[in-house]
This record gives C-alpha cells, sequence and structure tokens, in this order.
C-alpha cells in the first residue's frame, strides 16, 4: 500500500507541475476558468499571509492548514502591509459582485499568490483550490519533510453552479458521534459543498437534546436492539444502540461548520417517522398506545395525532429549542412515506377532516404540513421537505388505504408559499408542477444521489452523470433549483468506515456536480484527478471505495 501512495503521489506532484497540461492540475470540483500561466510559487518558512479585514478568519484558517504538513508557521497581517513582505499569500476583498457570494479569482505567480473574493466563503473556497494544487502531502496532519511545497502559475475565476450543494447525514438510524461529523465537514468543505443535512429523528432514535422534553432522549435516543441482514430479516445484533447529541454538542458542530462555511440544516421528521418521540411520549401518537423505539427498518405506521391541539404545541414547543441551536434559514421536517391507516381510524383526526372540509388523508398532510410551514415562517425560517408533502401517492401508500392523491381529488388548499420542495421519488414532472407553483427546489433523484445503494447500483460515473436540473424543465423555471442534495441514509451502514465508503468517492463527483458547469465536466478528466484526490484521502484516513470506476 504505501508504494501505491508514492506513486500517486509522485504523479500528482508532476500533474501540479506548471509544465502540466490543464487537465493535469487536479482540482476537484473543476473550476470554471482556468489558465496555466508558467512557474511555480514556493512556500518557505518566510511566507506570509496579507488579509483585507474581512478575511482574517480565512486568513487564520489557512494559516492553520499550512502549519500543520510544513512545519512552516506563516504569519498573518494586514494587507496593507503587503508592500513591505515577499513571498506572500494575499486574500483581498474584490468590488466585483458579479462573483456574488461563493465566487473567487486566484493568480499563482512565482511571487505571490492572490485570492480575490467579494465575500468571506468566496474568500475560503479560493484557499480550498490553492490547498489542491500544493503536493498531496498538504493535506497531513504531520509534518512532512523533504517537499518542494510549490503551487502550479495558475489563473483561476470560479463561481458555483448552484447555491445549494448538500451532504446528509442519517445520524438517527445509526448514532455516529460528534467526532465523525467533524471529520465529514472537513471533507465536505476541501470539496466546496455547503450544506449539511443533519437526519437527527426517526422511528430508531431521536439524537437531540431538547431539554423541554427530556424524555426524547431518555427514551427515544435508545433501542435494545437492531434488525441486520437485509430490509425484512429477523436476525438481530444482539445489543442495544444509542446516544444523542446535547445541545452543547449542537453548537459546537455549528461553529466548526460555520467557520468552514457550511450551514447546518437540521431533519426532525414529522409527522411519520415518528415512533422513537412517540416510544417517548405516548399521547402524542394518534392510537394514544405505548410504542417502543424501533428495531427495525423501513416504512412504520406510528404518526404523530395531527387532529390533536397539543400535539402542535409540542412539536412547536420543540421547534423553538432546535431555531436556537440551528441559524439556518431552512428547516427540514421530512414529511415522507406517512402511514395513513391510524389516522382514518382516528376520532379526533375524523373531527379535524369534518372541521376543516378536508377530503382525505392527502388533504390531512397539506394542512398539517402547511401549520408546521407557517409556524417556521412567523419564526423567520423557511420549512424544506421531501416532495411527498406535494400529495402525489408515488409510493402506493394512499392506493393502499383506498385514498386519493391531491391529483385526484376536488382543489384544496395549496402548499403554504415559501416552502421548499426535495424532490427524492416520482416523476420529473412532479419538479416541474411545484416549480410552476412558486417552489423553489433542491433535487436528490434517488437513483442519482442515495449513498445507501452500493457501487453497482449508483455507480461512480452515473453519479457523475446527473444534472439537478431536468431536460425537460422549461428555461423559465430553472432557477428554482436550488441545487442538489447526496444522501447518506445508514440503515445498513453502522460504523463510521461503512459511511465513509459509501459515502467516497461519490462525494466527490456530485459535489463537481454541484459546482462546475455542465460544459466543464468531463468524466474521464475527473477519474484522472481523483487519483490525487485518494492520495489525500490516503493522508487524512479517509475510508473510500476503491476501484469503482
Amino acid at each position: 500500500m504505501g508504494r501505491v501512495i508514492f506513486i500517486l503521489m509522485f504523479l500528482c506532484a508532476w500533474a501540479g507541475s506548471g509544465w502540466a497540461a490543464e487537465r493535469n492540475v487536479s482540482v476537484i470540483p473543476q473550476p470554471q476558468e482556468l489558465n496555466l500561466t508558467g512557474g511555480e510559487f514556493v512556500l518557505n518558512p518566510a511566507t506570509v499571509i496579507l488579509a483585507d479585514s474581512a478575511f482574517n478568519a480565512e486568513a487564520r484558517y489557512l494559516a492553520a492548514c499550512l502549519e500543520a504538513p510544513t512545519g512552516f508557521k506563516p504569519g498573518v497581517k494586514s494587507i496593507a502591509e503587503s508592500n513591505k513582505a515577499q513571498n506572500v499569500i494575499i486574500l483581498i476583498k474584490s468590488s466585483d459582485s458579479s462573483l456574488g457570494a461563493e465566487g473567487y479569482g486566484l493568480e499563482v505567480t512565482p511571487a505571490a499568490v492572490t485570492v480575490t473574493a467579494f465575500a468571506p466563503a468566496g474568500a475560503f473556497y479560493g484557499i480550498q483550490t490553492f490547498l489542491q494544487l500544493l503536493p498531496v502531502e498538504a493535506f497531513s496532519s504531520q509534518k512532512t519533510s523533504g517537499v518542494l511545497w510549490s503551487a502550479p502559475g495558475v489563473k483561476i475565476r470560479d463561481i458555483p453552479r448552484f447555491p445549494w450543494r448538500a451532504y446528509h447525514l442519517d445520524d438517527a438510524r445509526w448514532f455516529h458521534g460528534e467526532a465523525e461529523v467533524l471529520r465529514l465537514l472537513d471533507q465536505m468543505a476541501a470539496l466546496k459543498l455547503n450544506v449539511f443535512h443533519w437526519y437527527l429523528t426517526d422511528d430508531q432514535g431521536w439524537r437531540l437534546e431538547i431539554k423541554r422534553y427530556p424524555k426524547l432522549t431518555e427514551v427515544g435516543a435508545w433501542r435494545a436492539d437492531t434488525q441486520v441482514g437485509g430490509w425484512y430479516s429477523p436476525d438481530r445484533a444482539g445489543k442495544p444502540h444509542g446516544g444523542f447529541y446535547t445541545q452543547e454538542q449542537v453548537r459546537r458542530v455549528v461553529r466548526y461548520a460555520a467557520e468552514r462555511h457550511i450551514k447546518v440544516v437540521p431533519g426532525i421528521n414529522m409527522p411519520g417517522h415518528a415512533t422513537a418521540a412517540i416510544a417517548a411520549y405516548p399521547e402524542m401518537g394518534t392510537s394514544g398506545q405505548p410504542a417502543e423505539v424501533s428495531q427495525v427498518f423501513g416504512i412504520l405506521k406510528q404518526t404523530f395525532n395531527v387532529g390533536d391541539e397539543k400535539v402542535y404545541t409540542f412539536l412547536e414547543n420543540i421547534l423553538d429549542e432546535v431555531l436556537e441551536l440551528f441559524p439556518s434559514k431552512e428547516i427540514h421536517l421530512g414529511g415522507d412515506e406517512v402511514v395513513f391507516e391510524q389516522w382514518l381510524a382516528s376520532p379526533q383526526v375524523k373531527a379535524l377532516m369534518e372541521r376543516e372540509h378536508l377530503a382525505g388523508p392527502a388533504q390531512v398532510q397539506r394542512y398539517f404540513t402547511n401549520r408546521m410551514s407557517r409556524f417556521l415562517e412567523s419564526r423567520g425560517r423557511r420549512m424544506i421537505g421531501w416532495n411527498d408533502i406535494l400529495g402525489d401517492d408515488i409510493q402506493g401508500l394512499l392506493k393502499s388505504v383506498g385514498a386519493a392523491s391531491l391529483a385526484e381529488q376536488p382543489a384544496g388548499e395549496g402548499l403554504a408559499p415559501g416552502t421548499i420542495v426535495h424532490f427524492w421519488l416520482g416523476d420529473p414532472a412532479i419538479i416541474a408542477r411545484a416549480a410552476r407553483d412558486g417552489h423553489d427546489i433542491v433535487n436528490s433523484q434517488a437513483t442519482m444521489t442515495y449513498f445507501d445503494d452500493t457501487y453497482e447500483a449508483l455507480p461512480l460515473a452515473e453519479a457523475y452523470a446527473f444534472d439537478p436540473v431536468p431536460d425537460s424543465l422549461e428555461q423559465s423555471l430553472r432557477p428554482r433549483i436550488l441545487g442538489l442534495g447526496c444522501e447518506m441514509w445508514s440503515e445498513w451502514a453502522p460504523s463510521a468506515a461503512r459511511v465513509e465508503c459509501r459515502t467516497f468517492p461519490r462525494l466527490a463527483a456530485l459535489a463537481e456536480v454541484g459546482w462546475t458547469s455542465p460544459g466543464r465536466k468531463d468524466y474521464d478528466n475527473f477519474c484522472h484527478r481523483l487519483d490525487c484526490q485518494q492520495a489525500r484521502w490516503d493522508l487524512q484516513g479517509i475510508r473510500y471505495a476503491r476501484c469503482v470506476r
């Protein structure tokens, strides 16, 4: 293995030289404009980082990144001192608003590295590109001797294609822990991903401390056993599983992510996928009967009792604590895979239907969704939910109880304005319909972005070929596509090693999908650059799937 890593490092060093063709500059995601200019910049112990005051945090981040592998301690100084320093890295605030919040320019010459950006996130992404121009040993956490710390002469102008480039971690089915979350955030930052969708509640576990309702974690965070061996397997692991994040841990994660220009969007599922919460507070369930945190995976019947006002109070109190922890504008409330049997048998839900003139369970879910969306709006936030909230019977759950989809019923109340639709399943025409109705879309088409699938089911090449904008979508609606999400569901990924192996290298492919214009994408070129990326992962101990191309 050591010889393989050495060979990859040699190839990457050659690829990063000033004499290489553009295709040999191993940056992921591929910049929008990149020109080789000749020569190279060489870091040395006297290198200084000069920064505009708006980019001081980014300058300190870069200094820390460089110090660990090189042993150099680059000083961080005001940009006003630029005429006094040699061998400098300069972070300049640009007046060019066309760069937007995340765009940047990067120029590397023998004398200086210059990053220009309109906003701090752009400066941060320029830094990430510069780090990838250096030898791969720049990603080591330990000092490495005998390395020429050089970057090839380039001129780059780079702006992301989409503003929403997300990675989703399911921490509800298996609790992975703070250290692994921080490790994944570092990898997201290196690949210029900017949204961490942190899935914290489901039938198999409630992972977020809510001080007003302590039983959510005292009871809901722990299950007695766990299904193993597949969806319908009777086999069990033979041991309990559990864990949760304290509010202080959440604050640390959110702060760490923000330092890397990643916003954390919590996933708090409702009205289905609620078994763990109902195990803690049975009176919130539709049946009112005791339940246990689920040991099995799949689509389960427990739902919140949407006909009972105390349930809305319960959920709103929970969300008030969630909002204190997560400053993101968007809050993900799930809304997928609701089993309607309990609602149809509930006197309280039937009374709700009569009172609000709701024709069936699809309209009941729309009523619930809109109440929660308007609650979040009253707090200055936006709801995002899976496209099940549109009322299409995408999995046959309505048909199974003899109910109609919203499309088959008389027109009722529309989906609350401002609600973001997170597409995952069904006909892509659903995207166009939601966009025509004025909703923004995040596209996580399951066949192209679900990392719980094997590499046989979702090959690397297919992930790379994904376009979040359907070909059939009319031009006027395309700005409604915010971007994409990459979904790491963890039913069958109990360990951090399994999560990483399923995530990498596909996350790199979809990071390029989210950032790079289609005309700049090339799969063979991506695979060439991926060799260097895998050498970086080797140095960091990232467990990725090998030989998947």
